[in-house]
């Protein structure tokens, strides 16, 4: 057990993580020049074409030095705001990590939340400065910082660059050196905490764990403490480029099980395996469901198939523990399913899987959070809102709460201003203010986590010239004056374009979707009013005019009369037509209120 090291990597997004990896892989030879390629271990097509990690990863690599051989578990994880809770599960399950910076870029927030979950599982970390190879690095500058936040001194930061390779064997002598040798007893009762799941086609899930304790043999029962439910280990092994089967897997190491599981409810993420013979005394701790932040209705185009999109969300769901989902009717959209998100980045990933892997076209409704609804009758028992539509009559409801969040900005001192002036417009609060170094500035709001589902982010990146960078995470539920913004097509209600806003957004808001649902649908053979309204009060309108045929064009002169007869006729179609006519919402509708202020 001396001889292996666990550890993880963590960064900003675009701070050259995956490729710091690849160069790891290469230097050790766990990977050959010929199977080399850029992001090695991303797997998915989104994850290369976007340049992002979505899910962390895990690899055994080998290594000599000062001749010995030592056992490296690297554990990649994604950088961006929506996937931290898969970067708690790989630190829970390492010793170290290495905290990579940009050169150019200098510390931003995502560095900093990542940071903390490492300190507070009293992780090792080495500071590694990324990137060196590019001509606007500030290697002094940004080195200062990271002395200033981690407390470390200016000699154990390590300059590197994961294109050129510079500096990799430094990195891998750090890490046997300054992390510590996992701690464990190969012959206590066994004690793995599973730390990742994937779903395979032929072989059903195979879990990822990390043995804190005792063996775990080929062949042997096995049971998950907190679901209780007994399996065959199968097959059991390390994890290379492909899964390595091995005869039995000890204290201290990562690897991979095999038991003949389909269902991905069995499998929960963090659960503890032990000996059925010979069981531990208490699972390993530290560890919760995930909890979605974004709610929407994922429903798809042609409701003959929605038993399909069904199976599709299950075997996403295999890939993704962290995707929820129930099944939800809609009047406007047929039957569809009421989802659950990380955040907005994770909501398009899951939109965009579906359309590939499994031919899904879906419609996605409005993004909202979940709210408290207190009852003047039961003051005690709250309801929980996911869906607009869901809100008790407003004459019933005492109070309603919603949630709240902590956000960290990091941007340059010059554009405060902006980030502030954005934040309040948000209904934000400012909490603190601190200047990192001369020209960088933490700025700390609490604010709803509603304002920052829509286009909190995108706004940030365009006010800030791309400099702010941002992290949030939640901080309880807070009384609010909301109000229910209902759409009206054609005086019929869209109940996929509801939102729960607050009173003061709500004659903006409403002028804004009627606006932008004005130049979207496209125009009938009858006048159709757009309408905004608050229960019985309509905030704001927009009329999309009718396509009108000439009917006296063959008219050549002759009494006024009888083109008023023909026009008199065509208006009485029209009010008929206007009765009956339907009204088709063009997908782009539904996902041009998300971008309102474009």
């Amino acid at each position: 057990m001396r001889n292996i090291r666990n550890f993880c990597i963590i960064a900003h997004i675009d701070h050259g993580k995956s490729t710091l990896a690849d160069r790891l892989l290469q230097t050790t030879g766990t990977i050959s020049d010929r199977d080399m390629k850029e992001q090695a271990l991303d797997d998915m097509d989104i994850e290369r074409e976007r340049g992002i990690t979505i899910k962390s990863h895990a690899i055994q690599m080998n290594y000599k030095q000062g001749g010995e051989e030592y056992i490296l578990n690297l554990i990649d994880t994604p950088g961006h705001v929506d996937f931290s809770y898969e970067v708690s599960r790989s630190i829970a399950s390492c010793e170290g990590a290495l905290l990579i910076v940009d050169a150019s870029q200098g510390i931003e927030a995502q560095t900093i939340s990542n940071l903390y979950l490492a300190l507070e599982h009293d992780l090792e970390i080495i500071p590694i400065l990324n990137k060196m190879d590019l001509p606007g690095a500030e290697p002094e500058a940004v080195t200062d910082q990271i002395v200033e936040l981690i407390g470390c001194s200016p000699d154990d930061v390590i300059p590197a660059s994961g294109k050129t390779g510079l500096g990799v064997d430094k990195i891998l002598e750090a890490i046997i050196s300054r992390i510590p040798a996992p701690v464990g007893d190969p012959n206590a009762p066994l004690q793995a905490m599973i730390f990742d799941s994937v779903f395979n086609p032929f072989r059903g899930i195979i879990a990822y764990y990390r043995i804190l304790n005792g063996t775990l043999k080929k062949g042997e029962k096995i049971r998950f403490f907190n679901t209780g439910k007994d399996y065959h280990a199968d097959e059991i092994g390390i994890l290379k480029m492909d899964l390595v089967p091995k005869q039995f897997v000890s204290a201290g190491d990562v690897g991979y099980i095999i038991s003949g599981i389909k269902q991905a409810k069995e499998v929960k993420v963090g659960d503890t395996i032990t000996n059925v013979a010979n069981p531990c005394k208490g699972a390993v701790k530290g560890f919760e469901d995930v909890k979605p932040m974004v709610f929407a209705g994922i429903y798809p185009v042609d409701t003959d198939d929605f038993e399909e999109l069904r199976y599709s969300m299950e075997k996403l769901q295999l890939n993704d523990s962290s995707l929820v989902f129930e099944p939800e009717s809609s009047a406007a959209l047929g039957f569809g399913f009421r989802c659950g998100f990380l955040g907005m980045l994770h909501m398009e990933i899951i939109q965009e899987r579906l359309e590939r892997e499994f031919n899904m076209t879906v419609i996605t409704t409005v993004p909202n959070v979940s709210y408290f609804a207190y009852m003047r009758k039961t003051p005690d028992l709250p309801v929980t809102i996911n869906n607009p539509s869901e809100l008790p009559d407003p004459a019933a409801v005492e109070f309603i709460e919603e949630p709240y969040i902590k956000a960290q900005v990091i941007t340059k001192s010059d554009f405060v201003g902006q980030v502030m002036t954005l934040c309040v417009e948000k209904r934000g609060e400012l909490k603190n203010q601190v200047y990192l170094t001369q020209d960088r500035v933490e700025i700390t709001f609490e604010m709803p986590l509603a304002e920052i589902v829509f286009d909190f982010y995108d706004r940030l990146k365009s006010v800030s010239k791309g400099y702010a960078s941002f992290d949030y995470f939640p901080i309880g539920y807070r009384r609010s004056d909301l109000v229910k913004l209902d759409i009206l097509l054609n005086h019929e209600q869209v109940d996929a374009l509801s939102a729960l806003v607050h009173r003061s957004n709500a004659f903006d808001l409403g002028k804004k979707i009627c606006v932008k649902l004005r130049e979207l649908i496209p125009r009938q053979q009858f006048e159709i009013p757009i309408q905004a309204a608050i229960g019985a009060k309509v905030v704001a309108r927009e009329t999309i005019k009718a396509l009108r045929k000439d009917v006296t064009a063959k008219c050549y002169g002759g009494d006024i009369s009888r083109k008023r007869k023909l026009l008199e006729k065509q208006k009485q179609g029209k009010k008929r037509m206007r009765q009956v006519g339907r009204v088709e919402v063009p997908q782009e509708a539904f996902l041009a209120v998300l971008k309102l202020n474009d």
